[in-house]
């Protein structure tokens, strides 16, 4: 058993990041002492308690990374507690300690949900062995969630490499915010990429390692809210069977992200209130104070200074998450950025619909860079994927897309004529013309020539277009 401990694999004996938690459970004080000094050289919190009860106790009070279980406390079997402790804290890692190792009772452990066995006595390196394993494995369950929530939402850094001036004065912002633990609201219009902005804040901020929970607000009702965000106690509620963990819970140690705060019921605004001032909430039907390390994340495309106006949202709430707002611009004030965007989506459907071929033709990229976009980034998006699907050719034209074809020279679109010296910007007459020169020239270099730039120049302005 003692050879198995040691010989881990050592990408997993990593010192952990500080911050992390740990709960100790043996009824001899001075092992107790021993493991926690053992953890806290590492970078733990650490608790020490004598009895299974006391640590269902310290459970009901906060959240822990790993559990290190003694299996005989006095009179009690800690192999019973085992289930409890789970059921009290889903996911936590539990290292079970014991000077009886057994074949039998490391396979009952690992078999009620322990993740690993550490015989006494043991050595201090022994203990961190197992509590890195634990803290490392937790990691990466996280960062595999992660990927999988980026690749089901089909987004990537990409959405972030910007050439308009606007939005990257806003990315310099949302970075600057991304550093610091103050609450975020992001304000902006719908579809122009709250949640993917979250996640961005999370990546560039200091617990870019920790849980990332999202609460979607418009999805919840009444008790259902409350109960979602900071659990319940069973029987508070009609269909509450059992005892539920919130979000906040889950959230603890990382950030927790609500999606369309304005939604919130006004039992979960002041209840939600209550934890931004202390950090404390109750779970629905209980008594216990909690306490969890949460940075907060908001986002609405509502203006809450009418819904305060308008008796819907407290006014002390609002100015509690009215830390640090970052306003998204809305896509039709981010033109430079129009077409490598619907590359990008592109590039994404034609992988999703295994049609590797497809194009937009220069008619398009004209057209999509006049579009006004009033659904922002989720409306480009449905747009090139519904092409993507429906397009009969390996060129998706306009009509593709649903969106106005350009027009000829000196027709009108909306009023406004397509002739040097209209209401259009430098920027749409340099598309359109590199484009329509581009469909008719025999080469690149010859397309240059016409234009009198030369080819690398060319090409770096095709690249910034999306001009193939």
């Amino acid at each position: 058993m003692q050879a198995r401990v040691e010989a881990r694999n050592e990408d997993l004996s990593t010192t952990p990041a500080a911050g992390w938690s740990a709960l100790v459970v043996d009824d001899d004080p001075g092992v107790r002492q021993s493991v926690r000094l053992c953890l806290e050289a590492d970078g733990a919190r650490v608790l020490g308690v004598g009895s299974a009860n006391a640590a269902l106790e310290a459970l009901e009070r906060g959240r822990f990374d790993v559990i290190l279980l003694d299996l005989w406390l006095g009179r009690d079997n800690g192999l019973t507690a085992i289930p409890k402790m789970l059921a009290a804290h889903p996911g936590v890692g539990i290292v079970v300690i014991t000077a009886y190792a057994t074949f039998e009772t490391a396979v009952e452990a690992m078999r009620l949900g322990a993740i690993d066995y550490v015989p006494k006595p043991f050595t201090p390196e022994q203990v961190r062995h197992a509590t890195r394993r634990v803290i490392a494995t937790e990691a990466l369950r996280r960062k595999v969630t992660s990927l999988e929530e980026r690749v089901e939402a089909t987004e990537g850094d990409d959405l972030f490499e910007t050439q308009s001036p606007t939005y990257s004065a806003f990315l310099a912002g949302a970075r600057r915010a991304a550093s610091s633990e103050s609450v975020v609201l992001m304000r902006g219009e719908s579809g122009t990429g709250k949640n993917v902005l979250a996640r961005y804040i999370v990546q560039h901020g200091k617990r870019a390692e920790r849980p990332l929970v999202t609460v979607h607000c418009p999805m919840l009702a009444g008790d259902l809210m409350t109960s979602a965000l900071f659990g319940h106690r069973r029987g508070s509620f009609t269909g509450a069977v059992d005892n539920a963990v919130g979000k906040v819970e889950e959230a603890a140690g990382g950030t927790l992200y609500l999606d369309e705060v304005g939604d919130l019921t006004p039992d979960a605004q002041a209840r939600l209130l209550r934890f931004l001032n202390d950090r404390t909430y109750e779970r629905l039907g209980e008594a216990t104070e909690r306490r969890a390390d949460v940075r907060l994340i908001a986002a609405t495309n509502r203006s809450l200074e009418e819904e305060v106006k308008a008796g819907r949202f407290r006014e002390d709430l609002f100015f509690r998450l009215n830390v640090i707002t970052l306003t998204l611009p809305p896509l039709r004030e981010r033109s430079e950025d129009i077409l490598p965007l619907a590359q990008h989506y592109l590039t994404l459907c034609r992988m999703q619909q295994a049609r590797p071929n497809l194009e937009l033709s220069p008619r398009a990229r004209v057209s999509l860079v006049r579009e006004p976009w009033p659904g922002n980034l989720r409306q480009l998006r449905n747009a090139i994927e519904r092409a993507v699907i429906l397009a009969p050719g390996p060129l998706l034209e306009p009509e593709d897309l649903g969106i106005d074809a350009p027009p000829v020279e000196g027709e009108r679109v909306r009023g406004t004529p397509v002739v040097l010296g209209g209401d259009i910007s430098i920027e749409q007459l340099e598309v359109e013309h590199i484009a329509r020169v581009i469909s008719r020239a025999t080469s690149l270099e010859s397309a240059a020539r016409i234009l009198g730039i030369d080819p690398t120049t060319l090409q770096r302005k095709r690249k910034r277009y999306g001009l193939t």
